[in-house]
């Protein structure tokens, strides 16, 4: 196995890991409980649900991390600011778990009942960084590794359109949640999402599956057992 074809491993899995977190819409449900903080409800779906995030987190650094070596050689600028990105991507996530871990906390200390609306009021700094977090910057992604690839020709192209087109709606999508059209929840909204995550499973299981296909780009990459370094191509 050549180094490339373990960069595309690497790759892909980490994108299919990225997909753990789905269930988390559920396990979140106690904590939107108003009596939640006052001891109402198990906090062990909570957790599981911030566990679940925390590894979606580190997973989307290390997907902009593995592949930055290879779509670098494309556009140094754009392969830049996809790692970026990501790297905000998983702050903002780890922003959003720490609220939820913080309203556990309340609960544990065994707080008045003063403490729900703070409750409430965590719950609702959540949804809003998870608006900005797993909604929003993902669009911004899919532009920038979407050109890339699409340009590099590294995965069939139909996979980058799938981004790139996603895109657009999902920022629509999210600003008709930020002014009150529908909720964050709606079926709406998963609609808007939706062809954002079929580009990103799709490209993870790409990757595991088949790799890279051969480009000008990996021209430089494929001697075995060398490291996918982090080089320009020779001019």
């Amino acid at each position: 196995m050549d180094a490339l074809r373990r960069t595309s491993l690497a790759a892909g899995g980490l994108y299919v890991l990225t997909f753990v977190s789905i269930p988390t819409v559920a396990l979140y449900g106690p904590a939107r409980d108003p009596d939640f903080v006052l001891g109402t409800g198990s906090e062990t779906s909570v957790l599981v649900g911030a566990v679940l995030e925390v590894i979606v987190a580190l997973a989307c650094i290390g997907t902009a991390v593995v592949l930055y070596p290879v779509v670098k050689r494309q556009g140094p600028t754009r392969a830049l600011g996809f790692v970026s990105v990501r790297i905000l991507e998983a702050a903002c996530i780890f922003i959003g778990v720490a609220s939820l871990l913080t309203i556990v906390a309340l609960r544990r200390q065994e707080v008045g009942a003063e403490a729900a609306v703070t409750g409430q009021m965590l719950v609702a700094s959540y949804d809003s960084v998870f608006l900005v977090s797993q909604s929003l910057i993902p669009a911004a992604n899919a532009l920038l590794l979407g050109t890339l690839l699409y340009q590099a020709r590294l995965v069939p192209r139909v996979l980058p359109v799938l981004g790139l087109v996603g895109a657009p709606l999902l920022v629509v999508s999210d600003l008709c949640v930020l002014f009150g059209l529908w909720d964050r929840l709606s079926p709406v909204t998963a609609i808007g999402a939706l062809p954002i995550a079929v580009w990103e499973f799709s490209l993870g299981v790409y990757l595991i599956v088949r790799g890279f296909r051969p480009s000008p780009v990996t021209a430089g990459l494929l001697a075995t057992g060398t490291p996918v370094r982090d080089t320009e191509p020779a001019t």
